[in-house]
Parts: structure tokens; C-alpha cells; sequence
């Protein structure tokens, strides 16, 4: 399993998700009850445990992408595109729908993160076949 193309589509899915919560930034930290700064943006943003966690998470999708796409021989752009948004709102944003739920979280959190959930799978999945 070659290393670049699963880094860049990786870091692909992460660009995403920094562009993703930027354009929902107020209505997420508004719903998810995280803890703010006194401007108002995320307290644990001064720790790097966030970032950890989010590029290495992109990472193992990526790689779990990767080897499903070779398995299935997608090899097109187009059908990346699909196959992440599939996988991302048909396996990831059902189980964070069903956690969520059970954990009475705001139905708006449901969708913005099952959302990235979906798209981000989906721009890994177009990034995958270009290699």
C-alpha cells in the first residue's frame, strides 16, 4: 500500500474538515456544548491533542479507503467521489446519528458532523484515484 496517496488524501479529508467547521464554526460550538474562550472560539484549541486526533483520524480512513477502492477497482475521480460520500453517510453518520440520539445531543450537531463525516469521505474518496 503506497504511503503518498493516502497522506495527501488524508490531509485532502482534514483541509475539508478545517474549511467545514470554519463555515459552521458558530452553529456547532452553539450546539455541541464545547467550552469557549473568552472570544468566544473552542477552549482546547491551545492544546494539540484536537489537531492530533483529527489528521490522524483522516489518515486511517484514507488508508481503510485505499484498500477498499483497490479491492473494488475504483479508479475514477468521479466514482471516488461517490464511494466516499457512500461510505461516510451510509457507515460513519449513521453511528454518530445513533450515538448522538441515545446521548441526547442536538439533532443540528447530527448534521453538521455527520456531514463531514459524508463530504470528507467523499473528497478522500475523489483523491484516492488519482494516484
Amino acid at each position: 500500500m503506497p504511503i503518498l496517496p493516502i497522506i495527501l488524501a488524508g490531509l485532502a479529508g482534514w483541509a475539508f474538515g478545517t474549511a467545514w467547521y470554519s463555515i459552521f464554526a458558530k452553529p456547532w460550538i452553539a450546539v455541541s456544548g464545547v467550552a469557549t474562550d473568552a472570544t468566544g472560539r473552542p477552549a482546547n484549541l491551545k492544546t494539540a491533542l484536537p489537531y492530533v486526533i483529527s489528521i490522524t483520524s483522516a489518515m486511517v480512513v484514507a488508508a481503510t479507503m485505499y484498500y477498499a477502492f483497490d479491492m473494488l477497482n475504483i479508479v475514477t475521480v468521479g466514482k471516488g467521489f461517490t464511494s466516499g460520500l457512500g461510505i461516510g453517510a451510509c457507515f460513519a453518520a449513521p453511528w454518530l446519528a445513533t450515538n448522538y440520539g441515545f446521548a441526547g445531543r442536538p439533532f443540528k450537531l447530527t448534521l453538521i458532523d455527520a456531514g463531514y463525516a459524508a463530504f470528507g469521505s467523499a473528497v478522500i474518496g475523489a483523491v484516492i484515484p488519482l494516484f
